[in-house]
């Protein structure tokens, strides 16, 4: 490895660039990426490039791309985030460097294929059916009944999710979502349905070197039903690293990177735990989102982000540690406010008594005064977001109550009240 190792990041967006920081604080030099020339809608605005040792945007030349990132010697190229995978893994196999491979890439990012590739590995998994127009869908919710799952192909953050109890919902999902654009401005050319799986949800935040599996951490998801979705995140709660049900999710979310092919790296692993055990709602083959890497680091010292970087500058730290319990044991939640409103938004009347709560500790606006705010639907919505941590586990569930209790019409003070 060369005296200032070198890593290139493709698609740093947005909280993704806490990645890009732990490899430049680890004394590495990073390259950037871009895998395509546009920049997606969810990601426009200013960005500083100027810790980057290059910017290189992918044109659809995968040789020409290879050939600019080969040029900076890397000794790794590392997914910044969903968008990025194919590319990270296309690259990282052309320069023969640490890699998942193309073979499923596929099976990595869509969602029907990595479900079927998940039930062929002979792991538990949701029944689906692939669908390419309204009538399809319809047929296939009566044969199954109940409530389905209706979602995009390639997506990610709840985004085009919807929940249908009726085959004439899941048509008009299907409709919604076909020809659409998803989060990442492609367009939508089918969805999945899938059984609606019920139980709780976990995330589990992995990095992996050769096969050999980290779980960093370990949330435990609530769901409320809000503004016509019925299975909406509110919460996340980072567990306790060792337990009954972590070792049952532990063994599951490996048995899901085997199967995808997830050798090197990041993973996000989505998880409901049913009735009849462990099934994969979703997965991901990059660092976790919404900054939670982040909190888990100050809750326990360490996180997904320190260990990929060890599985990638470090691999012999990473091997020699990988099952070691983490430095400190705080207690920590994420949770998001979920508002019923769109319109102008004129303040927030109960704001400082989140801020007073006992467990506070950050706060995050997505919507000030002044600006529009919409009905929350999914993860990208949320007007604001709490973070909550402390030592006592008993005080951060507390004060996550106490916010879903604040939380409600009169938190939200209105110039043009909508519900539509």
């Amino acid at each position: 490895m060369p005296a200032t190792p070198l890593v290139c990041v493709v698609d740093s967006y947005g909280l993704s660039k806490k990645l890009v920081d732990e490899f430049l604080r680890r004394g590495a030099a990073v390259v950037r990426v871009q895998s395509t020339p546009d920049v997606p809608a969810a990601h426009r605005g200013p960005f500083d490039l100027s810790d980057y040792h290059d910017n290189i945007v992918h044109r659809g030349d995968l040789a020409a791309t290879a050939r600019a990132v080969a040029a900076h010697r890397p000794v790794a190229v590392v997914p910044g985030g969903e968008l990025g995978v194919e590319l990270a893994d296309a690259l990282s196999e052309l320069l023969g460097l640490p890699t998942n491979g193309t073979s499923l890439s596929a099976a990595r990012r869509n969602k029907y294929l990595m479900t079927e590739t998940v039930r062929q590995a002979g792991l538990a998994a949701a029944r689906q059916a692939f669908v390419t127009d309204e009538r399809t869908v319809r047929a296939w919710h009566a044969s199954v009944g109940g409530r389905i799952v209706v979602k995009p192909l390639r997506s990610a953050a709840g985004n085009g999710i919807h929940f249908c109890d009726t085959p004439e919902e899941s048509a008009a999902a299907a409709r919604a979502v076909i020809g659409s654009r998803n989060v990442f401005c492609e367009r939508n050319t089918a969805a999945v349905a899938q059984e609606y799986l019920r139980g709780t949800e976990y995330m589990v935040n992995t990095v992996s070197r050769d096969r050999v599996h980290r779980i960093c951490e370990i949330w435990r998801t609530t769901r409320i039903t809000a503004n016509g979705v019925a299975d909406l995140s509110d919460t996340v709660y980072l567990m306790p690293r060792r337990g009954e049900v972590q070792d049952r999710l532990t063994a599951y979310a490996g048995e899901v990177l085997d199967a995808l092919g997830i050798r090197h790296g990041p993973a996000h692993v989505e998880i409901k735990i049913t009735a009849s055990g462990p099934v994969l709602v979703d997965a991901g083959a990059r660092i976790g989102g919404a900054n939670l890497p982040h909190y888990a680091r100050l809750a326990r010292g360490a996180s997904q982000l320190d260990w990929t970087v060890d599985a990638y500058l470090e691999p012999d730290r990473f091997m020699a540690r990988h099952k070691e319990d983490d430095p400190r044991s705080l207690h920590c939640a994420f949770v998001g406010l979920v508002s019923p409103f769109c319109g102008t938004l004129r303040g927030y009347p109960y704001l400082e008594r989140l801020r007073a709560l006992e467990s506070f500790h950050e706060l995050r606006l997505a919507v000030s005064p002044g600006q529009r705010i919409r009905r929350t639907v999914d993860d990208l919505s949320y007007p604001a977001t709490v973070v909550l941590l402390h030592d006592s586990e008993e005080t951060v569930l507390r004060d996550a109550n106490t916010i879903r209790y604040l939380d409600g019409p009169s938190f939200y003070d209105m110039a043009d009240p909508g519900r539509e």
